[in-house]
């Protein structure tokens, strides 16, 4: 248990430096930080995923995206969502996509945006879509979007598409 709690407390230090790192560029790169940090993570999700089974199957390709996150040491605790009044997990938008929601519990990148006391919603955020989207992209050969609906203190909430 103490050398959990000491991996965790490296991860959170490496972390509080990127939330520092993410303050300092995005002033200066403005809107070029988001892509810069969302190319990263999409790399990184492909990297983390390259081995991965193909499905077109979502909730398989979602279980997936999480074992490698766990294999690789990563604490992004995350389950589906479905709203009270909403008949299946998945559904389907106008353009035929698949969307479901997902909750973001554990977040490393919140806890250390709070840390440091900088805003959600910025470039690190914009890593962890790029991840996802790196990720699922592999695993379900479609392009992928994960669109921040809420970003609270206790938890987030985000809206994943799926591409016909």
């Amino acid at each position: 248990m103490e050398e959990v709690i000491k991996s965790r407390r490296t991860l959170q230090e490496t972390m509080n430096f990127m939330a520092a790192l993410s303050a300092g560029i995005e002033p200066i790169l403005g809107r070029g930080a988001n892509s810069m940090t969302m190319s990263a993570g999409r790399n990184l999700g492909r990297k983390f995923s390259a081995e991965a089974t193909p499905t077109t199957d979502l909730l398989e390709a979602i279980n997936q995206v999480r074992e490698i996150l766990v294999s690789n040491s990563c604490l992004w605790e995350f389950e589906t969502f479905k709203p009270k009044g909403q008949a299946e997990l998945i559904t389907r938008n106008d353009q035929g996509e698949l969307q479901i929601l997902l909750v973001f519990r554990d977040c490393m990148i919140r806890q250390a945006l709070f840390r440091f006391g900088h805003p959600q919603q910025g470039s690190l955020c914009n890593m962890m879509y790029g991840f996802f989207a790196g990720a699922l992209e592999t695993i379900m050969g479609k392009k992928t979007t994960l669109e921040i609906r809420h970003a609270g203190e206790n938890a987030c909430l985000k809206l994943l598409t799926v591409q016909a």
